[in-house]
């Protein structure tokens, strides 16, 4: 409850009015209740001297009571004096909703009965006791402890509150915000369609009024967000519910016209961005390409407030995060690129921390989609003046995660660039703040900071393009204490860190010296690397045989690894290749390690004193799938080259087992690829 809220001024507890609230005389009560409504209007000091003094069961007393002896007039002035107190500060809304606000008003509204004004001929209290009630709740549920789930409990209530929209522009408004502020999961997506949410908003759609419209429009963008069965039926949906009716995303369109107010323009935009990325609209339909993409374009410059730049450049960066195309016009429309650059500078009229730091977030987020697959496009974001200055700083940002993780999805996106790797980021050193970002992230893990994992997911994402043999940035890293970073995150919980950091491993092995190769091996451990074998992600699985791959390469490295591993390689590669429910890639990856090994001049002997892993490749040379035959083939052409030392005593023991014989009857097979490998294997025999 509330400690710290004031009493009453001297002036006011002089007065009577409080003790006049519980008397049983109604007029007495009522002319009480009108005194403490306009005492608590505009004075956040007195409405927290009210809740101090415990009136508020006494108010919500007075609203539930529908025993007849308290007059309609009195549960309307208390619903009204509620609402007044709810837009006091955070800690008078969680003190009202600790007393039950919020079930009583639902209660409230489920059971009010309501008068058809066109045969009474006029509005009745209970419209009006109806609307402060949407009042009050529409102030209490805009608070991030507010117990919104609440209207989900009777599944009576969606439904109720939809009916009650058609009452008044007030009832639109309220029930308009107080769903938007509900809906924030699919199950609250999917309980308001099929409460008929999409048909109630979609008349309110046709309103002339722009405060009927916005909070429509913003609680069909929230019940489409990443939800094709609702984004399809609003896609279906009409104005007037009728086949006849205009649809609603030609009405968005129309809603998105320059002659509308920015906010009902930016709305409407969230709502087919939102349609489209949910797969109700294509990437080609004219809303989206035409009325959505240069809309945004257009809200993002600088005659915009800030907010609704900020707005419209994070909707823009989720419109265009996947499609090529969308990227490729967004990027040329209306200076868009250099527009987003001016939210990173410095701004004299943005003096609030906040909202510069929301700027900076939308501004990365956007170039990081725009970025996403065009070389073209990240070229001329990184030439942008002073670009990859901000973004260096974003890594930076003393601020929270939030400007952080999207600094690194910008950086991400751009080391998605070849040439860039090798030139601009290495001018700027970005692997230097990446890694401090990464150990970072890592520590703060421990204590499960707010956005932390994400960070981590993505700076290790871009770690693995820093890491590719050509990147300049793969030595730096290295000695940086890269390859045991890497290694702690194979051992984390979640997948993405598990794959990243085999990955970015599987990078670094690639081509590289015999030391870091033993580094990784030694660092990783040979558990490590089984209990990742045993992955139940199947990427995890493909990129630690692809690790494995990399490093059983070069035979001088080859014959120095299985001197010191064979037993753990073979192992490993006998438990992939047994396993039934591995799918062909998997295996076909082991097969290749194990041509790897045979290609070893010690290392080869490991495999032919193998019986069972030499039993294995006679069974995947017959097997069903061509590429598993030919990658068994492309070991045996290994073990038995004829200008390899020792080739005619491995040819013997093959011939011995069978081998020989199958590779002649392959000869026949009608795959061009399969035929070729025979060909050469069979041409690497000595006559007998």
């Amino acid at each position: 409850m509330v400690s710290v809220m004031q009493p009453f001024m001297d002036v006011e507890s002089s007065r009577s009015y409080i003790d006049e609230l519980y008397s049983v005389d109604p007029q007495k009560c009522l002319d009480a209740l009108v005194c403490l409504k306009n005492s608590v209007i505009g004075s956040n000091r007195q409405k927290g001297s009210v809740i101090a003094q415990g009136v508020v069961p006494r108010l919500l007393q007075l609203l539930g009571d529908i025993s007849g002896s308290i007059t309609d007039r009195i549960r309307l002035e208390a619903a009204v004096t509620l609402g007044s107190l709810a837009k006091g500060t955070d800690q008078h809304v969680v003190a009202l909703i600790d007393l039950g606000v919020v079930p009583l008003i639902l209660q409230v509204l489920m059971t009010t009965s309501l008068v058809d004004p066109i045969t009474d001929g006029k509005t009745r209290i209970n419209d009006l006791l109806i609307e402060a009630c949407l009042r009050c709740l529409r102030t209490v549920f805009q608070h991030s402890s507010a117990p919104v789930h609440t209207i989900y409990q009777n599944p009576s209530l969606v439904p109720r509150l939809l009916s009650l929209a058609s009452r008044s522009v007030t009832s639109q408004i309220c029930i308009a915000t107080i769903l938007t502020t509900a809906c924030k999961t699919a199950e609250e997506q999917n309980a308001l369609s099929k409460g008929g949410a999409v048909e109630t908003l979609a008349v309110q759609l046709d309103s002339s009024l722009p405060e009927v419209q916005l909070p429509a429009l913003a609680c069909l963008a929230n019940m489409c967000y990443q939800n094709h069965t609702v984004s399809a039926m609003v896609a279906a949906a009409s104005t007037n519910n009728t086949p006849q009716g205009r649809l609603v995303p030609a009405v968005l369109g129309q809603l998105m016209g320059r002659e509308k107010s920015s906010l009902v323009q930016l709305e409407a935009a969230r709502c087919v961005a939102y349609m489209h990325r949910a797969g109700a609209l294509s990437a080609t339909d004219p809303r989206v390409v035409y009325r959505t993409l240069p809309c945004l374009v257009r809200l993002c410059h600088r005659d915009r407030p800030p907010r609704e730049r900020v707005a419209a450049a994070e909707t823009l960066a989720y419109l265009t995060e996947v499609d090529t195309d969308l990227q490729r016009l967004a990027s040329i429309s209306n200076h868009l690129i250099p527009t987003l650059a001016e939210f990173l500078r410095p701004h004299p009229q943005v003096q609030d921390t906040s909202l510069s730091q929301d700027m900076r977030q939308a501004a990365f987020r956007a170039f990081a989609s725009l970025g996403a697959n065009d070389e073209d496009i990240r070229k001329r974001i990184i030439e942008t003046q002073s670009l990859m200055e901000h973004v260096v700083s974003g890594l930076q940002d003393p601020g929270g995660p939030r400007v952080r993780l999207a600094a690194v999805r910008c950086l991400h996106s751009l080391s998605r660039s070849v040439q860039q790797l090798r030139t601009t980021f290495q001018d700027h050193a970005v692997w230097k703040p990446l890694m401090q970002l990464l150990h970072g992230a890592d520590k703060g893990l421990e204590g499960r900071g707010e956005g932390e994992e994400d960070l981590l997911t993505v700076a290790s994402s871009t770690l693995c393009n820093l890491l590719l043999e050509f990147s300049p940035s793969k030595e730096p890293i290295l000695e940086s204490g890269g390859v045991e970073l890497l290694c702690s995150l194979t051992k984390r919980p979640d997948p993405a860190l598990r794959l990243n950091g085999i990955w970015a491993l599987m990078n670094v092995a690639f081509q590289a010296e015999q030391r870091v190769k033993s580094q990784i091996l030694s660092c990783l451990g040979t558990d490590q690397i089984f209990r990742l074998l045993a992955d139940p992600e199947l990427a995890v699985l493909m990129k630690t045989l692809g690790l494995l791959r990399n490093l059983l390469s070069t035979k001088a490295h080859i014959d120095r690894i299985m001197g010191e591993h064979a037993t753990h390689v073979m192992q490993a590669v006998i438990l992939v290749l047994e396993d039934p429910e591995h799918p062909a890639d998997v295996k076909e990856q082991a097969l290749c390690i194990l041509a790897n090994v045979a290609d070893g001049d010690r290392a080869r002997d490991h495999i032919m004193a193998n019986e069972d892993v030499l039993k294995k490749l006679m069974d995947y040379m017959m097997h069903s799938n061509v590429k598993l035959q030919v990658a068994a083939i492309f070991c045996v052409c290994n073990l038995v080259w004829k200008e390899e030392p020792g080739a005619a005593q491995r040819q013997a023991r093959l011939r011995e087992l069978g081998l020989y014989r199958i590779l002649q009857q392959l000869r026949h097979t009608k795959d061009s690829q399969l035929f070729d490998k025979v060909k050469t294997a069979l041409a690497q025999f000595f006559d007998p």
